[in-house]
């Protein structure tokens, strides 16, 4: 196999707490992971006489993005040495809370994997992920799941939205690590797993007690986050929540046609997405 082309996912997080600081400077979080794979980085991946990345943003070019990273490490776990070019076409929103950097790192690692014949089981994959971010092992196979731990421990959860949801980003960067800083870890205020199974046409409408750890902190410093979810809402979503640490918020629509037509009500220099899968 000399040529690859493959579809990093994003992901956004259905409620997200934060329960408790660790010994190792990690916290355990509870959340659910949803992959949205109608939104998706794009990489490509060629054998090549030496190693190259290249992207089309290239700020995001150089050693510590963590494709690069998600290389070294599987040469390093694998002894051997892996010549290939790796072209990224970045989609996703950096600092987003959508988990590109980790889906290109799984990506690659996966591709690599593959490529190279370098014969790594998944549960390997998953820890040589783990040690590129919390994340990153959700990617390996992203699939709607219950995580838990630092994000790792995942359990497989019939999730499934089937309604359009707008993603809106207004390209604000929020540094996960000062996130974390400044939030309080407590015991999550509902337990994730009810949402097994949910219809979001219920008439009882647990989602309502879904909520982000982060939105106070970050609502408090970036008050124009918290416009885009009241806006959301003002304008019919059924759901609205902001994903990860931000900046992204997403909101849950009964049509396509609302959905658009609430997309167009946002500033042209937001991001905006409208996934359907």
């Amino acid at each position: 196999m000399d040529y690859l082309l493959i579809n990093a996912p994003a992901k956004i997080n259905f409620g997200l707490y934060v329960v408790s600081k660790r010994t190792d400077g990690f916290h355990d979080i509870e959340t659910i992971f949803y992959p949205l794979y109608d939104f998706a980085d794009e990489l490509t991946f060629s054998r090549s006489d030496r190693f190259e990345f290249l992207c089309n943003d290239k700020s995001l070019e150089g050693n510590d993005n963590l494709i690069v990273k998600a290389k070294n490490l599987l040469e390093e776990y694998s002894g051997r040495q892996i010549n290939v070019k790796i072209e990224l076409t970045k989609i996703i929103p950096v600092g987003a809370g959508m988990g590109g950097g980790s889906s290109d790192a799984a990506t690659t690692l996966i591709s690599l994997n593959e490529m190279f014949a370098l014969k790594t089981d998944d549960q390997n994959l998953r820890r040589l992920a783990l040690e590129l971010g919390s994340d990153v092992p959700f990617f390996i196979k992203p699939k709607p799941s219950f995580a838990e731990s630092r994000g790792e421990a995942l359990t497989l959860l019939n999730f499934d939205v089937n309604l359009p949801m707008l993603i809106v980003n207004p390209g604000i960067h929020i540094s996960t690590k000062e996130a974390y800083q400044n939030i309080k870890a407590k015991k999550a205020s509902f337990d994730l797993k009810k949402l097994t199974g949910y219809d979001f046409n219920s008439p009882v409408d647990i989602i309502k007690h879904v909520t982000n750890d982060f939105e106070e902190y970050v609502f408090n410093a970036y008050p124009e986050i918290e416009k885009i979810k009241e806006k959301l809402y003002r304008h019919g979503a059924k759901f609205s929540l902001m994903t990860g640490s931000g900046s992204t918020v997403f909101g849950i629509f009964n049509t396509i046609e609302k959905a658009e037509k609430v997309r167009h009500l946002f500033p042209d220099h937001y991001f905006t997405f409208i996934s359907q899968y």
